[in-house]
């Protein structure tokens, strides 16, 4: 069985875009064995994480399982939909409850907002189920095309090909796996509609809060707005944290990838892509921050940013339909 794997190797280096698209509908489909939403949950994770990669298109286990957990932990305790599998409970619910109940940890808390040395324990156990089950299962559904993985090392690398491709049509294939693992959740729970769970999938990302972030941006840079430069007051409402490129398409939230905005610029910019010519300077910024060793916060943050990132990411989104071009 796949799922037994500790090692997968990458079988094929190339491999075309139909060939793609009809790998993804087959995991996608009826035709893929799924005893749980685990396959789904793992697109998400690398979906959340593909601006992450390093140089060689790797990821860490830790990357990966923070997102799994994420995705599970508001699923499970936030929306109270405890069947994620066919059959016995799922590992990873069984895990989440457990620790949610031992650490008598409310049911509105997000999984952002857990303290840091229990949610390192979970997604300590949450890591050690995803090698039991999850890498080999959709390694053997992608025919061992997308990517190859090492539990000893803890690393998985994506086919550069593959990561290509899902950045291109990232959101077509967001929209399909939310729908796919909503209509399994549908039928494992006694829900209303997919309609219902849809939100409930697609929002399952979010961060509760960017005040971390705007702690770090204030410390480093001027209180003005990154757009139209004016003075941030500090007073309640009147400082934003803007995701640069909008978060409906990246899914994450990087620090490479979030400004200082005024209330004005932020509520008129919404979802839409700011004008390319604050892409450069979003890029000096970012060169500023990238440069700050004395901070290992900032380090960390910045760990894998690159210059051709942000710039690949800013056509991608074009590509993807955020073509509504903003300036204030």
């Amino acid at each position: 069985m796949s799922h037994d794997l500790k090692v997968g190797e990458l079988r094929e280096a190339y491999i075309t875009d139909e060939d793609i698209w009809r790998i993804f509908t087959i995991v996608l489909s009826s035709k893929s064995v799924k005893s749980s939403t685990y396959k789904y949950a793992l697109i998400k994770s690398l979906i959340e994480n593909l601006y992450q990669v390093n140089d060689e298109f790797e990821l860490t286990y830790d990357q990966l399982a923070y997102s799994f957990t994420k995705i599970y932990w508001n699923l499970i305790v936030h929306h109270n939909l405890i069947n994620q599998n066919r059959g016995k409970t799922a590992r990873v619910v069984t895990i989440i409850k457990d620790e949610q109940k031992k650490h008598a940890i409310p049911s509105e808390m997000i999984f952002d907002k857990v303290p840091n040395p229990i949610q390192v324990g979970i997604v300590k156990k949450v890591k050690t189920t995803m090698k039991e089950n999850v890498y080999g299962a959709l390694y053997g559904d992608t025919r061992g095309s997308f990517y190859a993985f090492e539990h000893k090392t803890e690393i998985l690398k994506l086919n550069p090909v593959v990561h290509s491709f899902m950045l291109n049509y990232q959101r077509l294939i967001v929209y399909l796996t939310n729908y796919h693992m909503a209509a399994m959740i549908e039928e494992l729970n006694e829900v209303p509609s997919i309609n219902y769970l849809l939100g409930k999938v697609e929002s399952i990302a979010k961060r509760s809060s960017l005040r971390p972030f705007e702690k770090i941006l204030l410390n480093h840079f001027e209180a003005t707005c990154f757009y139209c430069n004016r003075p941030l007051s500090g007073k309640k409402r009147e400082t934003h944290v803007d995701h640069f490129i909008p978060w409906s398409f990246v899914q994450a939230d990087h620090l490479w990838n979030l400004v200082l905005s005024c209330n004005r610029c932020n509520s008129s910019k919404s979802d839409k892509l700011p004008e390319k010519y604050f892409l450069e300077s979003l890029i000096d910024r970012n060169e500023e921050l990238h440069e700050r060793k004395e901070s290992a916060d900032i380090n960390n943050l910045m760990m894998n940013y690159r210059e051709k990132k942000i710039i690949m990411l800013y056509d991608y989104s074009i590509k993807n339909g955020y073509d509504r071009i903003w300036c204030p």
